[in-house]
């Protein structure tokens, strides 16, 4: 009917609780933070409730540094690519599904974000307690420095901007005009650790939208004004699996590469931050190459394009 797919009927009650709970996430990640402000001013105006949200505004002030701060070595994890939702980055260090702890015992992850989402009732609560901290200079300069070691900071290199190339199969990464977090590493002499999350753009498709189209250029607008690029997702349904904003059903493998040591440099020269993104650059590329065969079905069409 219309060439939507329908799902089967019998379909467990397992799998469906599964979907609702893709679906919950998808809209606590994208929705999340206008829902709680409506939330807080409805509270405010139209309750007696409004003393509690009060006293909330001030703990959030209080609290406003709080993402800023987030043995063993500090690590910079460089996760790739962000895809639509930086799914296989979150299911592995923003929580414990897939036992972090276990496979890296005594290494403390912490997921890097946007400082906005930090300023949003309710889900900044949410985003501090898997351990997310903000991705400022700051915030990333505080858990690479760390005394004592153990700490993973976990940075999606790409960012929002990277999103717009997420198409199934495709694995387009921006790197090439990312190195600020080379020139940190640097500071800090902190490794390097490249990490993929193999088959996280097969999890969503996009609106068409190539670059020049006006929808291309209202979505380039509203990322650089308020850092979020307004993808319109083409996922699947509750119940068909042609169209909706829920992830595709679709396994994601997040590889963990080797460290690349950084000499430490307090105040590396532009010419010195060029050879280490190179270094890096060349070090991501064998690991994907090498890695590719184990997680893709067709490793020879395969490649990673790197802008």
């Amino acid at each position: 009917m219309l060439r939507i797919k329908f799902a089967p009927l019998k379909t467990p009650l397992e799998r469906r609780l599964q979907t609702l709970a893709a679906a919950c996430w998808f809209v606590t990640l994208a929705f999340g933070g206008t829902l709680c402000l409506a939330a807080i001013f409805c509270l405010t105006f139209y309750t007696r409730l409004w003393w509690l949200t009060l006293l909330y505004g001030a703990f959030i002030f209080y609290d406003r540094d709080v993402c800023n701060k987030g043995g063993r070595r500090n690590y910079l994890f460089c996760a790739f690519p962000h895809g639509m939702l930086s799914t296989g980055a979150f299911g592995s260090f923003a929580t414990e599904a897939l036992g972090f702890a276990e496979l890296f015992p005594g290494l403390h992850p912490h997921l890097v974000t946007l400082a906005g989402h930090f300023l949003l009732p309710v889900t900044r609560e949410l985003a501090l307690s898997c351990g997310s901290c903000s991705s400022s200079a700051e915030s990333m300069g505080y858990l690479l420095s760390r005394p004592g070691g153990g700490h993973a900071t976990v940075l999606i290199v790409g960012g929002a901007a990277e999103s717009f190339y997420c198409r199934p199969g495709s694995y387009r990464i921006i790197l090439r005009r990312r190195k600020g977090f080379i020139k940190l590493a640097l500071k800090h002499g902190t490794p390097l650790v490249p990490v993929v999350s193999f088959g996280e753009t097969d999890l969503y498709d996009q609106v068409s939208n190539p670059e020049g189209s006006w929808l291309r250029w209202v979505q380039d607008h509203f990322r650089k004004v308020f850092g979020i690029a307004p993808i319109i997702p083409l996922g699947r349904g509750f119940f068909q699996y042609s169209f909706g904003f829920i992830p595709r059903r679709c396994p994601v493998f997040t590889v963990v590469g080797r460290p690349m040591e950084v000499e430490k440099i307090s105040d590396p020269s532009r010419q010195q931050v060029d050879e280490v993104h190179q270094r890096f650059t060349d070090h991501l590329l064998a690991f994907f190459e090498a890695e590719k065969h184990k997680y893709v079905k067709e490793p020879e069409k395969t490649v990673l394009e790197i802008e």
